[in-house]
């Protein structure tokens, strides 16, 4: 089962707005939010919330391919978000995540008894590739027991 499908499976508001997962790595993870009426704004584009939503949503699927070999020692948790709205949103609209610290480093600070934290950035563009907005997400790996 892919990253994808494991959070499909087991997050309601995954299902709830449609997300699709076109790509999860250690590198980067991309989803998608269709056009969907249900969730739009006043102005007829996606609702900040469902935006907010996406992108979060490409967060954790970031931390879960670049950490999951350590999820039987720590739990990945978010521990703050910011999020700025660039440009007007119409149609599709896709979030793009990286992290902002390398892998290693993180671990590291895990094998040391730390609870890391690190930020994971994302952009959100519409259709024709304008960032119409960007999320960072601070999460920290915090050791079991």
């Amino acid at each position: 089962m892919s990253i994808g499908e494991m959070l499909a499976a087991t997050v309601p508001m995954v299902r709830t707005l449609n997300l699709e997962y076109l790509e999860t790595t250690p590198e980067r993870a991309v989803l998608s939010l269709p056009d969907q009426g249900d969730f739009h704004n006043h102005i007829g584009g996606p609702h900040a919330g469902a935006m907010f939503t996406l992108a979060e949503s490409a967060s954790g699927a970031i931390v879960l391919a670049a950490f999951g070999d350590q999820l039987s020692r720590a739990v990945p948790l978010a521990v703050g978000a910011e999020i700025a709205y660039r440009k007007v949103a119409l149609g599709p609209v896709k979030a793009t995540a990286t992290l902002g610290r390398p892998i290693a480093d993180v671990v590291a600070e895990l094998d040391e008894g730390k609870r890391p934290e690190f930020p994971v950035t994302v952009a959100i563009t519409r259709e024709d590739g304008a960032v119409t907005g960007e999320m960072t997400v601070v999460w920290t790996l915090r050791p079991n027991g």
